[in-house]
């Protein structure tokens, strides 16, 4: 063997030797205090200690992911952790910036967990800014408002605070706005509010459509008065509500009429539009009396007789209603045209003055400047009317005049023996001539 191949020999034996030390764990470093090299037992207790720290950090890695996914807690032992989004932590029905929400839509303030603290809600529309009466439920987690239905055309506001099931508070401020309903229901009246009206008044509503509801409706419209008296409705088919006391109402009486129609289903797709308060005050007591077989009217206030005046009623083809009737509206000049009320051309006269309507199918208290004086107190030659004296455009000092001067709406007229029949109850404000038990069997609710 030569020198060259004692030396590879030799390296390979060193190679295998290393090889060998390598697979004992080389890798941890020799046990250098030892003049012997690597010890075996001190290599399998460092595997062991190896072992052992990787058990110990998976352990540790594993419960920071619990942790992680817990949360965190406070010494209260609240959790700290990301919280809820507003919109998230208390739910609003209907969604914020909704249009066009129907009137009967769900409404509501909910929370997934946790409870309600304070919901206040308003609506903006014709009547202003107006509170919206609600409940918060017993648990805490719902809140809905007391009426069943939304106002149509109005703008809702929603500003909610709730605290979630680990005690953090959150607040959330949302508007929707509802639809306006393409068929309105509206009501028509008269005399408008803040006026002195007659002790014969009887408060009637006109609807442009008809009602279907009329329970409904009835109860959207209240009447009362101060002192306080009884007042009955009483519905003229499903178009006409009207409202009166059992008899005519004491001076000085206050009359609130509230109007809550918006909102309220009158028929198939109808909804109210009118929210609306008017007020009244009833003035002095006025009672005028015209007995059509003597050509005369009494007029008394208070009951006291304060003139007697000559008139001229209808005729024997078209005589003037019987019974009580109430002045509906006051015009100092009006014309009145035969042929709107059936009579043809029977008549045209472009300047009645001191016209005083008395029912709705045409019949008038007014000045008579064509007749000749003799007719008034002595004959009836009207189609219908009852005329008092008066000149061409009105004068004050004529019994016309005078007699207008000294009338309001809502005064009771009452015509006698005519050989007419009693003006009908939906005639005017002709309610009046029907019994009051009768009256109030026309209340939808009853």
């Amino acid at each position: 063997m030569t020198a060259h191949q004692q030396n590879r020999a030799g390296d390979r034996a060193q190679s295998r030797e290393d090889g060998r030390a390598r697979g004992r764990g080389l890798d941890r470093g020799p046990d250098w205090g030892s003049d012997r090299g690597p010890d075996r037992a001190g290599g399998r207790t460092a595997v062991r200690a190896a072992r052992r720290v990787r058990v110990v950090l998976a352990a540790a890695a594993g419960l920071a992911g619990v942790v992680a996914l817990a949360g965190c807690r406070d010494t209260e032992g609240f959790v700290v952790g990301k919280p809820r989004s507003p919109a998230a932590a208390i739910r609003i029905v209907p969604h914020d910036g909704a249009h066009g929400v129907r009137a009967d839509g769900r409404f509501e303030v909910r929370v997934p967990e946790g409870r309600l603290e304070r919901v206040e809600v308003s609506r903006t529309g014709g009547a202003g800014r107006q509170p919206v009466a609600g409940r918060i439920a017993a648990d805490g987690m719902t809140w809905r408002p007391a009426a069943r239905r939304l106002e149509p055309g109005v703008k809702y506001t929603v500003d909610a605070v709730a605290l979630d099931g680990a005690g953090r508070r959150s607040a959330r401020h949302t508007t929707f706005t509802t639809s306006v309903p393409v068929r309105r229901f509206t009501a028509h009246f008269s005399p408008q509010g803040d006026a002195t009206v007659g002790t014969g008044l009887i408060f009637s509503l006109v609807f442009n459509r008809p009602v279907a509801d009329r329970a409904a409706v009835e109860r959207a419209v209240r009447v009362s008065a101060r002192p306080a008296v009884e007042i009955g409705p009483h519905w003229f088919g499903r178009r006409r509500l009207d409202f009166r006391p059992r008899e005519r109402w004491r001076p000085g009486t206050a009359i609130t009429v509230d109007l809550r129609l918006r909102g309220v289903k009158a028929g198939p797709g109808a909804y109210g539009t009118q929210r609306r308060t008017v007020h009244y005050r009833v003035g002095r007591d006025q009672v005028s009396t015209i007995d059509a077989a003597r050509h005369s009217m009494t007029v008394r206030q208070g009951g006291r007789v304060v003139a007697v005046l000559p008139v001229t009623a209808g005729d024997d083809a078209n005589p003037t209603y019987n019974g009580k009737m109430v002045i509906l509206e006051r015009q100092s000049r009006t014309r009145m045209d035969g042929d709107t009320v059936g009579f043809g051309a029977e008549y045209d006269i472009p300047d009645v003055p001191h016209a005083m309507r008395l029912t709705r199918s045409g019949t008038f208290l007014h000045g008579n400047y064509w007749a000749p004086p003799q007719v008034f107190g002595g004959l009836n030659t009207s189609h219908g009317c009852v005329g008092l004296k008066d000149i061409k455009g009105g004068g004050p000092h004529t019994p016309a005049g005078w007699f207008f001067g000294r009338s309001i709406v809502g005064d009771t007229v009452v015509v006698e023996h005519s050989p007419e029949r009693t003006v009908a109850p939906d005639n005017g404000l002709g309610g009046w001539n029907m019994p009051w038990e009768l009256w109030r069997a026309g209340s939808a609710r009853r």
